[in-house]
């Protein structure tokens, strides 16, 4: 009996979900649990895997295609049965044409228009929403290059940056060289990459977007501190050493206390959006993830209210979803603060950058031995180090440096702060 398989849906804001890749295609034979597509939100890559085995009996859009969530994908049977019957309405084999991407010079002083919101964004790709809607930018009578003429974000970039007719006639002369010199290179460039060339669409290309506009929209500085690391350890070390008591790493007491310091300094926990500052009383910290996707970042919401081994066994819950592609894009979104923490790959100090719409994020180092003067005497002692990002636009360099300083506090006292 043929099986029909559904876009899911991935979190309560997801509505449709973009088909980045096909790994099985009509014909193959799968085992129940084989991946046979890869779609996208704007937040993240998931998997769609055969629920039987069998043969892929249709698949009903192609790569680059925008889904709606509950709409069939593709369909599992046996060789000869018929799987046309469960093909959705608007579901066909798509080609998405590759275009050429140019680059191009604009005059210094070009401003983008902004132009107001228009019926024709309802047929924009997820990161093209997202991309109007950051900009203010609805452009009416787009030519969308996308499947079904479905308008997608390097659409919007081309027309948003091209700055009206404020382009000077040097500028169109400088589009014409750049434009046959970059041909030329891009002809060589591609022949010389074409056998090693690795895929760094979806999270990667996510992630570039995000970084870029970070420092595009923010105006960061970072401070850097340390505090001595000696409760820690040997917290740490009590914790290893007991019997059933959660597993609790440094990591998960250093975000324990930085939640603890939004408390004490709420203006932190905040997020700058239209030109308004809105501070929160409830702590929904995001941690910085490594996974093979990439990097993502989840977020444990109302942290303020959890103990420390509740919060260790949340942050370790969802880091197994991020590493596993099962991650919830709700569970992606919403944080009010970020930590993020390289001390592990042996960084002492580092510049994390902002998540917009967040005004800072704390950046965490290794624990090194480091020389203190105390009571006129010499000491080494353990210290971890600290890297607090700041918005300019909302934090002034002094009340960072007293939040960082709320941080290194906790962080000395934390066998005082947790209760093991």
């Amino acid at each position: 009996m043929a099986t029909p398989v559904e876009v899911p849906k991935l979190g309560n804001t997801v509505e449709e979900c973009l088909v980045s890749r096909w790994l099985k295609s009509k014909g193959d034979a799968v085992s129940a649990g084989d991946v046979v597509a890869e779609i996208e939100t704007d937040k993240a890559t998931f998997e769609v895997a055969a629920p039987v085995s069998g043969t892929v009996l249709e698949t009903f859009f192609a790569e680059g295609a925008l889904v709606p969530v509950f709409t069939t994908l593709f369909v599992i049977g046996e060789k000869g049965e018929n799987g046309a019957e469960f093909r959705p309405s608007g579901g066909q084999e798509e080609k998405v044409e590759k275009k050429e991407v140019r680059v191009i010079e604009f005059a210094p002083n070009a401003v983008p228009p902004v132009v107001e919101a228009s019926a024709g964004a309802a047929s924009f790709s997820p990161r093209a929403r997202r991309f109007a809607e950051e900009h203010r930018f609805y452009p009416a009578g787009v030519n969308g290059s996308g499947p079904g003429g479905r308008v997608l974000e390097e659409d919007l970039r081309a027309l948003f940056y091209q700055g009206g007719n404020s382009r000077t006639e040097r500028t169109k002369s400088v589009d014409r060289s750049v434009d046959a010199a970059d041909r030329s290179v891009r002809a060589t460039s591609a022949a010389t990459n074409a056998a090693g060339a690795k895929r760094g669409g979806g999270i990667r290309e996510k992630i570039a977007r995000r970084m870029r506009e970070s420092l595009a929209s923010t105006a960061q500085y970072t401070l850097n501190s340390s505090a001595e690391a000696a409760g820690l350890l040997m917290l740490r070390a009590r914790i290893k050493a007991s019997s059933g008591v959660p597993d609790i790493n440094v990591n998960d007491l250093i975000t324990y206390c930085t939640i603890r310091a939004l408390l004490d300094v709420p203006s932190i926990n905040a997020e700058y959006i239209d030109g308004q500052i809105v501070t929160h009383s409830e702590v929904h910290i995001g941690f910085a993830c490594d996974t093979p996707r990439g990097l993502l970042v989840p977020v444990v919401r109302n942290a303020h209210e959890l103990a420390v081994g509740d919060l260790a066994s949340a942050m370790k819950a969802l880091t197994a979803k991020a590493v596993g592609g099962t991650i919830s894009p709700d569970d992606l979104t919403g944080a009010t603060f970020t930590v993020s923490n390289l001390g592990g790959l042996g960084i002492e100090t580092f510049t994390p950058l902002i998540n917009p719409p967040q005004v800072a994020i704390l950046g965490v180092g290794a624990i090194q031995v480091k020389p203190v003067r105390k009571q006129g005497k010499l000491e080494f002692v353990d210290s971890i180090g600290l890297s607090l990002t700041c918005d300019h636009q909302v934090i002034d360099g002094a009340p960072g440096a007293r939040f960082l300083q709320v941080v290194k506090e906790k962080i000395e006292n934390v066998e005082r702060l947790c209760t093991i």
